[in-house]
């Protein structure tokens, strides 16, 4: 696809040092105070930062695109504010993708231009898709792995202390978490009449495709509700598969990897906070809200 390369593994790796670099200054934000509310001091600036960078848009716009992210996440009860809100991330985009058409960088924006689809020039309209496609599956994505993964670790005292005394472990819990807690549930359109399960299903019905049960699914998992690092971790679907697979999956690796280390070299033992326990909403995303951490 056009976006492969602009996410191929290569690519993916050449943001290590700027992720891991990023990465730290959030800790050193919030390590003296014993405390944090992590999704907002760390699990969404990382990612968002990272975007701005790889579309070559000036940092100081983190404010701005955290509240979209805020937006695409926690949208008015009753209301589909899908093509709104869309719409309202392509009008944030659209004078940088005009500007890289004109003056090409080395970002992502500029790689797109040169691409063709289906043999055919990039248009405007095409790019502005792209644009939104990446930012809201790019994000809350990420956001949420993060968010996840360091509860769950907050949770369970000795897994985190097991991965602080061996880290070459990360890989591998990172693979564990991410089939543990998949968190997407994509929207698909049924193309023909169909049966599934006893229900009976119209061509043009939508259907919300809930991959977290197939990742806990005993036909696939021995013991599904159990983290265990040593089952065969490549299985799973959070990262969607076929066709659909998603293609910012390297960067999303590399992203939840560095976390984990960092966290676990440079913070005491987190637990969760008593005093604020965790908040969440699913939608077409399975979302943690607010996380409230605490160290010694």
């Amino acid at each position: 696809t056009p976006l492969a390369k602009a996410f191929s593994p290569k690519a993916a790796m050449s943001q290590l040092d700027e992720i891991k670099g990023l990465t730290d200054s959030l800790i050193d934000a919030v390590i003296d105070q014993g405390h944090c509310e992590f999704i907002s001091s760390i699990a969404e600036p990382l990612p968002v930062t990272v975007f701005l960078q790889m579309f070559g848009l000036p940092v100081d716009r983190l404010a701005e695109f955290r509240d979209l992210v805020h937006e695409v996440l926690n949208p008015p009860p009753g209301v589909d504010p899908g093509p709104m809100i869309l719409r309202k991330v392509a009008d944030a985009l659209t004078d940088d993708i005009a500007a890289r058409r004109d003056n090409p960088q080395g970002d992502i924006l500029s790689q797109l231009w040169a691409l063709e689809v289906d043999g055919q020039p990039m248009t405007m309209d095409v790019m502005e898709d792209y644009a939104v496609l990446l930012f809201i599956a790019g994000l809350d994505t990420v956001i949420n792995a993060m968010g996840f993964a360091v509860r769950h670790l907050a949770e369970h005292q000795d897994l985190q202390a097991s991965l602080r005394a061996d880290p070459s472990q990360i890989p591998d819990a990172v693979e564990e978490m991410l089939r543990r807690y998949s968190f997407v549930v994509p929207l698909r359109r049924v193309a023909r009449d169909a049966e599934l399960g006893g229900f009976q299903l119209k061509a043009g019905d939508n259907l919300m495709l809930h991959l977290a049960s197939a990742d806990l699914d005993q036909r696939k998992f021995d013991r599904p509700d159990e983290f265990d690092i040593t089952r065969d971790l490549k299985s799973h679907v959070a990262f969607g598969g076929g066709p659909h697979r998603c293609v910012g999956m390297h960067l999303a690796r590399i992203e939840l990897h560095t976390l984990y280390r960092q966290l676990l070299s440079r913070l005491p033992m987190w637990r969760l906070d008593p005093e604020h326990p965790p908040t969440y909403h699913s939608g077409n995303v399975i979302a943690v809200d607010s996380l409230h951490i605490r160290w010694d």
